[in-house]
């Protein structure tokens, strides 16, 4: 059944984009895709009437769904019929506001994902992230992954822009396969739009007692000689600040200006679960990078962890999950992590499932004393704990693959868990129940 729904969604899919012919603008990469997505959003939502795909609608059944305007309907043979006669009508009678652009991201799990999604649509826009370690259990080697993902730049239509990570070696050598025009970002000096001068900002008052202050993130975007300034309120990260660059890129290659696309930033959003800044209990601080994670994600996050000021006293705590997909890469991997966490000074390390051994087992390595890292096999558990560990003023990144849900230490740790529903990753039934 999923095979006929498949291709009739695909067939579908192509008469749409035929019929109406948006500019469509592809989102690929190992980290940092929806992310970029939402930004990409925030910077052309003003300007033009865009469509976003919604969850995770990244595959060969959710990209149909987003040119269409429905959502998956599981095993409910009606749902799909209200689907298709959904797309037929599209099909039959003009809808005037049918998006002048469409925004998709485009994942790729297994060698020939990105060239079946290819064959549904010919994007105007491509955009790699970042090419890393990332499902090697099915491909194997990085330049494989590489290569599945450059497949996006070498179907781009041949007025296209191809707008690549330029920090990133795999993504930056992706150049040599495009046949269209290339704009990379970055924080690297050769990059064409730029990063500079990175602050996380806080409010006049820095950190005290009764709350934390920080306003966000703030930098210079920089492109062709110009500068503007730039603020992303309540977010943290360099993924972000990456997901902005990408989204000025593409407002760049549609021919819009500097200053309205600092401005439309204001309107970015992290996704749920993407180093979001959430009240914990006891007056503490958590940064909720709890949808997925990966060796690069996880320094990343470490990184960030590191630079916010917190209390005198105060301390550092990571907890985090395996990490998955690493097939022979998973070892290293996660003793690379454990290794960095120090580096960056964490100062208490709780872990969650079986891989994830391997962080403690690096962070020993790297000089961590046993009696400051705790393993559980489960991540309710886990929570628990950590609520009672936790003190005033401590800040807590929660950080694991999608498999071990560690949004559930979110949700314990969390000063409204009421608020769970808006704020958490995986909240509603179908996640609730697994």
């Amino acid at each position: 059944m999923k095979k006929i729904i498949q291709l009739k969604l695909k067939i579908l899919a192509k008469i749409i984009l035929a019929k109406y012919k948006p500019k469509i603008i592809g989102i690929t990469g190992s980290v940092g895709k929806t992310s970029t997505k939402e930004a990409v959003y925030s910077v052309l939502a003003n300007k033009f009437n865009v469509r976003k795909n919604i969850k995770n609608y990244n595959n060969e059944i959710g990209v149909p769904l987003t040119i269409i305007g429905a959502e998956a309907q599981g095993r409910s043979m009606v749902g799909w019929l209200v689907v298709f006669v959904k797309a037929l009508k599209l099909i039959l009678i003009k809808d005037k506001k049918y998006p002048e652009i469409l925004i998709l991201e485009m994942g790729v799990d297994r060698p020939g994902d990105m060239k079946y999604l290819t064959k549904i649509v010919k994007p105007d826009i491509g955009v790699v992230t970042l090419i890393g370690p990332v499902h090697l259990e099915f491909f194997g080697t990085i330049e494989k992954i590489q290569k599945e993902k450059g497949e996006l730049i070498r179907n781009l239509k041949k007025t296209g822009f191809a707008i690549l990570n330029y920090d990133n070696e795999k993504t930056r050598k992706i150049e040599e396969m495009s046949k269209v025009k290339v704009l990379t970002y970055g924080f690297e000096e050769k990059a064409q739009v730029k990063a500079q001068e990175l602050i996380f900002s806080f409010s006049e008052e820095g950190v005290k007692k009764d709350s934390w202050n920080l306003a966000g993130v703030s930098f210079k975007l920089s492109y062709n000689g110009s500068f503007v300034p730039v603020l992303l309120p309540q977010v943290v990260g360099e993924t972000a600040v990456y997901a902005s660059l990408a989204a000025s890129a593409v407002g760049i290659a549609l021919g819009m200006n500097l200053v309205d696309i600092a401005t439309t930033l204001k309107n970015y959003k992290s996704p749920r679960g993407r180093m979001n800044l959430i009240p914990g209990i006891k007056n503490t601080l958590i940064i909720d990078d709890s949808y997925n994670s990966s060796p690069q994600s996880s320094k990343s996050a470490l990184d960030i962890a590191g630079k916010i000021k917190i209390l005198e006293g105060a301390r550092r705590l990571a907890v985090l999950g395996d990490m998955l997909e690493l097939g022979s890469y998973s070892e290293d991997g996660h003793r690379e992590v454990g290794k960095y966490l120090v580096k960056v000074g964490i100062d208490k390390l709780v872990l969650v499932g079986e891989r994830s051994r391997d962080i403690g087992r690096g962070a020993e390595d790297a000089g961590m004393k046993k009696d400051d890292i705790f393993h559980f096999q489960d991540s309710e558990i886990a929570g628990k704990f950590v609520q009672e560990r936790m003190k005033e003023g401590d800040l807590v990144l929660v950080k694991g693959s999608q498999g071990v849900r560690m949004e559930r230490i979110v949700k314990e740790i969390m000063a409204d868990p009421l608020s769970a529903e808006e704020l958490l990753v995986r909240q509603d039934k179908s996640w609730k129940n697994k």
